[in-house]
């Protein structure tokens, strides 16, 4: 057991900056305004699961305040395959969001050496990461307090603006300027229709999906039966606030056909703009793009810190089960499992090499079976009276588990994009089929002892 040294502020810094990354910089939001005037519903279908898996790992989280998150969960409450088929799900899911927020790290930073900028930012994320939990979390906080802030410095700049290119821009007959409601921008967006719906509200999953980090450091959390859960709210209403925002501008100022066409060389500065949606929304309103770029930046790699770290204490919890090499437990003098986020860190500069698949979906297709895991763990739980400072309704987990299969079947076939055919497949094997043989063959090696 490591050493408790993380507070309430300092897990839901952590929280908030890995749901702040890569997710509201990313371009999730082409996904999510294809659906056109039913993108806040998409929105509205991505937060509400997030509440749902949200309040399911809080209360599963006070009563197994350990490392490995819905890994040791799954376990506890449920099998040995189950907690596996977590595990699995979630080090494939954040390796994954690992190497996309690098990849968006480097289109901010240097466009045309994007995935050199994105192995750089990786090795150092891991370097910093082995010095400890207290740098992550102390780090992770600093972070979310600036780029909320500048977050919020965009919306503002976005509501004093006059509508001229989004979906909502028009002629004004009379002089007046149009500001549309949030009825209006429901009602009268773009060309999407309702097919488009559940990618687009799987994309938007990705972006909500940073509080499990908070989870998954339960063995480093002071009073984690009470911190976890509380940490794990506050962390999602901020960002949900903040992506609703967001979503409401990028809608009004740009639209969807703003975000998929190519900007246009810029006069006043002689060079070519950058395709992220949020410097797009910047040159509508008039916001420095500069400060938009070096907070992308600072966020991204905010959220490369925590969700390394989530992924190297779900690898260290499940080598101390016998589920990956016992060598991956190892940790240094600062208490951090070097050796496992060293691993997750080279797969995701694999990963940052790799062409044509949607690492994006691969991500969200695998963490929401991670929280399938979870919401299941907390039905379970709930029905055997093991709850302890949080109980959380079973129609919640119940509809928290409905939803992520669902989303997770929408998002494994769309992360093909123009990538080879059998990313799904492959994804089901290391999920589902790897837990399945590891599972038959303790049976196998049991069976005789049994006997």
């Amino acid at each position: 057991m490591t050493a408790r040294r993380v507070g309430l502020l300092g897990a839901t810094g952590i929280g908030v900056g890995s749901m702040l990354g890569a997710g509201v910089f990313s371009d999730m939001w082409v996904d999510v305004l294809a659906a056109g005037r039913w993108y806040l519903l998409a929105l509205g279908l991505a937060a509400a699961i997030a509440i749902a898996n949200a309040l399911s790992t809080a209360q599963l989280a006070a009563a197994h305040p350990v490392a490995g998150g819905s890994y040791a969960y799954g376990r506890a409450e449920l099998s040995h395959w189950a907690g596996h088929v977590a595990g699995a799900a979630f080090l494939v899911g954040k390796t994954a969001s690992v190497a996309v927020g690098a990849v968006v790290l480097g289109t901010y930073v240097l466009p045309g050496h994007a995935q050199g900028i994105a192995t750089a930012a990786i090795a150092l994320v891991w370097a910093l990461n082995a010095r400890g939990i207290t740098k992550t979390a102390g780090g992770a906080t600093a972070i979310a307090i600036v780029v909320s802030a500048s977050l919020a410095a965009l919306v503002a700049f976005a509501v004093g603006t006059p509508v001229i290119y989004g979906w909502f821009a028009y002629a004004p007959m009379s002089g007046e300027t149009y500001e549309p409601s949030v009825l209006d921008i429901a009602l009268h967006g773009g060309e999407g229709s309702l097919a488009q719906v559940p990618v687009a509200a799987a994309a938007a999953f990705f972006a909500f999906a940073g509080y499990a980090r908070i989870a998954t450091l339960g063995e480093e959390v002071r009073e984690p039966e009470r911190t976890i859960p509380r940490a794990i709210v506050i962390a999602l209403a901020v960002v949900l606030a903040l992506y609703l925002a967001v979503g409401i501008a990028l809608a009004v100022h740009v639209g969807y056909d703003g975000l998929v066409a190519v900007l246009p060389q810029s006069a006043d500065a002689g060079e070519a703009l950058q395709d992220a949606p949020l410097e797009r929304l910047a040159d509508a309103v008039g916001f420095p793009l500069g400060l938009v770029t070096a907070t992308a930046a600072l966020s991204v790699f905010g959220a490369m810190l925590a969700v390394l770290a989530g992924a190297g204490r779900t690898a260290m919890a499940m080598a101390r089960e016998g589920d990956l090499p016992r060598g991956l437990a190892r940790q240094g003098g600062s208490g951090a499992p070097w050796l496992a986020e060293l691993v997750s860190a080279l797969a995701a500069i694999a990963l940052v090499w790799t062409q044509g698949t949607s690492l994006l979906l691969v991500s969200v297709a695998t963490i929401l079976t991670y929280y399938a895991v979870a919401n299941a763990a907390a039905i379970a739980q709930s029905r055997g009276g093991r709850r302890a400072t949080l109980r959380v309704p079973v129609a919640v987990s119940a509809l928290g588990l409905v939803g992520c299969v669902a989303l997770a079947l929408v998002a494994a076939p769309s992360a093909v994009g123009e990538g080879p055919g059998w990313v799904p497949w492959a994804l089901a094997v290391t999920v589902l089929g790897w837990p399945s043989v590891a599972f038959l063959a303790r049976r196998g090696a049991l069976g005789p002892k049994s006997r």
